[in-house]
């Protein structure tokens, strides 16, 4: 392969000699020096501040330093980052990590913080890592494949979203907007993007000639086998590890070309960057924020930072943003992002660096800025802790199930006195059989959102609930639905709750799992965080479990759990003597397919399910819609066949 050279842009830099222009290697530009010496340097010469969040990132980012340096002889003394030190280019640049490990025990008072008080003179920034792809018919996105952030309607290329609200109540809610990064990074972004567009870009060659000198880090950090990198459609979701589950079966999969040479890949994306305080793992949220935002990428680190530590966003797409998350492309995303910023960081002559104020001198409110840090560490911690309790996420089912609904389907069930009843006294339960068919999940999954559209604006009542009839039977221990209750419990606090956390530590270090009456107690104590408590079952007559008792013992918790709190109670079956003979004594309200329901759903079908040549006569359509909803009978089936 040929070599390619560019210029730097600052003359006086460039001269050798009068009137020469020096040029530099675009290979050695990207290749790190060999047994380079380490140097020692004071810590007011390193303009270029490097973030990273996970380990993987961090190695990452050293293995493309041209030369590394010694480290820092002393810090700021509450300073407690971990830093690589060395040079990229004609810069100097300081590469720090968040904490690992034993999340919440750590002394660190923020990562940023600290770098700019050890090391003050940091001018440019760059956040740089792995990320979750967000594809979409104008955004061909391809594992491995680099996001920059961009930006977009005058705002920095990164926007703050509340995921929590996103969950529950279908919309996202914007909550802030990352600084504009310096203009001397905006300016090389455009530059190199015209550089790669007229040339194409030799990242992966350069992450290539670092794996052939550090065999050590091909397994993890080279591209894995591209028949892996496998886009399933939305509505195709699971649990627990994709690598065990997920068959490659095409009726799964969204077919995509294979990239032709004259293509780049990995592609170099820019545009705009979503960032939370939770991982996105539902596929159809995620195609919501991308036709909705025009988002290319999820991440979390970004919103610990915004509007304090004005930077440039740069990730490797490591998975889709869906349930499907594995880490096998996670060392690659991160050499690639990794090698974008060392590409960027050679078209910045270092004077336009040295122009730029010191990121310290410009920030707002540096003190709320290292707050917003820790709160993202907290939240590391509290993502820990919640994929300990279990895997089990019911949200992308409550979605699923919403989105299906014809608009005005159910509101007899809320207009019922039953229902207002129950909905405005505490510690009641109702309990809805119904026939097969008759649409009691998508009751459920409406009963679910009116509770969180009428405490939207109130995090003081919980509403949890489960779908027994969506989990594997594998997974239909009692245990395992109430730690689910639990999971939600915790997810709609600001920090996980005492006890919670205390069954985590106490089971984390002896490698157990807690048993039933422990999970009963910790949910007893959680609930009492909240001013009110609705819980919602649907299908409990699909629950399956190993022994005879499992349901059993399922709602004696359950119900235990009324009798010591004010909890409300709904839940669904089938007429099953077994279930029923647990609810006498509750107010009661059958579910049916009511005929205005089924018409409703009949008229949203009417245009995929008719002829065309019958379509054009609305009689014969009224008659067609009046005779499926008779048929019907009170069953929902009837008018999907």
């Amino acid at each position: 392969m040929s070599k390619r050279e560019f210029e730097p842009e600052n003359n006086q830099e460039a001269t050798s000699g009068p009137g020469k222009r020096k040029k530099i290697d675009y290979d050695d530009a990207r290749t790190p020096v060999a047994n380079a010496p380490n140097r020692k340097l004071a810590c007011e010469d390193y303009t270029v501040g490097w973030i990273c969040a996970i380990s993987t990132e961090y190695v990452a980012a050293q293995v493309f330093l041209d030369e590394k340096h010694e480290g820092p002889e002393s810090v700021s003394p509450n300073d407690s980052n971990d830093y690589a030190l060395g040079k990229v280019g004609k810069h100097n640049v300081v590469i720090a990590v968040l904490p690992h490990g034993e999340y919440g025990i750590s002394s660190a008072t923020g990562v940023v913080k600290d770098m700019l008080h050890s090391f003050p003179n940091i001018r440019i920034g760059l956040m740089v890592g792995i990320g979750g792809g967000a594809p979409s018919p104008n955004h061909d996105i391809r594992l491995g494949d680099i996001i920059v952030s961009s930006t977009n309607n005058e705002k920095g290329g990164v926007f703050q979203y509340d995921f929590g609200k996103t969950i529950q109540g279908q919309e996202f809610q914007e909550t802030g907007s990352l600084n504009q990064p310096p203009m001397v990074l905006r300016t090389a972004v455009n530059g190199l993007m015209a550089q790669f567009e007229s040339d194409g870009h030799q990242l992966e060659e350069a992450a290539n000639n670092i794996l052939e000198m550090k065999p050590r880090l091909r397994k993890k950090y080279r591209r894995p086998d591209p028949r892996t990198d496998k886009l399933f459609k939305a509505e195709v979701i699971h649990n627990s590890s994709c690598m065990a589950d997920c068959s490659y079966d095409p009726a799964n999969l969204i077919p995509r070309h294979e990239r032709a040479e004259d293509e780049d890949n990995p592609a170099i994306h820019y545009g705009l960057i979503a960032s939370a305080n939770r991982l996105m793992k539902d596929a159809l949220l995620r195609d919501k924020f991308a036709k909705e935002k025009n988002v290319l990428c999820f991440e979390m680190e970004a919103a610990g930072l915004m509007n304090q530590f004005p930077c440039l966003v740069i990730r490797g797409i490591c998975d889709y943003s869906d349930t499907h998350k594995n880490k096998e492309w996670q060392g690659y995303a991160a050499m690639m992002a990794a090698a974008y910023a060392k590409a960027l960081l050679y078209r910045i002559p270092p004077n336009k660096v040295e122009a730029e104020k010191k990121i310290s001198d410009i920030i707002s409110g540096v003190q709320e800025g290292v707050n917003k840090l820790l709160r993202t560490q907290d939240n590391r911690e509290h993502n820990t802790i919640l994929e300990w309790l279990t895997p089990i996420d019911y949200a992308p089912q409550q979605n699923d199930f919403i989105s299906r609904r014809q608009r005005g389907t159910g509101q007899w069930l809320l207009d019922s006195s039953e229902f207002q009843t129950w909905f405005k006294q505490e510690k009641l339960t109702l309990f809805c059989p119904g026939i097969p068919g008759a649409g009691k999940t998508i009751i459920t999954s409406i009963v679910v959102e009116y509770l969180q559209t009428k405490f939207t604006s109130d995090a003081s009542v919980g509403i949890i609930y489960m779908y027994c009839s969506y989990q594997p039977q594998q997974e239909q221990k009692p245990e395992d639905l109430l730690l689910s209750l639990l999971k939600q419990l915790a997810q709609k606090r600001p920090v996980v709750p005492p006890d919670i956390k205390r069954l985590y530590e106490h089971h984390r270090t002896k490698g157990t799992r807690p048993v039933f009456a422990e999970i009963v107690e910790v949910l007893h104590s959680t609930i009492k965080l909240f001013s009110r408590m609705f819980i919602i079952i649907d299908a409990l007559d699909e629950y399956h479990a190993s022994d005879s008792g499992g349901l059993k013992k399922l709602l004696s918790g359950v119900i235990g759990l009324q009798h010591q709190s004010r909890l409300n109670l709904l839940a669904t079956s089938r007429f099953v003597t077994e279930i029923t003979s647990q609810f006498e004594g509750c107010i009661l309200k059958e579910i049916q397919a009511q005929d205005d329901d089924v018409l409703r759903y009949v008229n949203g079908r009417i245009p995929q399910l008719l002829r065309s040549q019958i379509s054009k006569h609305p009689d014969v359509q009224d008659t067609i819609r009046r005779a499926i909803a008779k048929a019907a009978d009170g069953m929902y089936v009837h008018s999907f066949c």
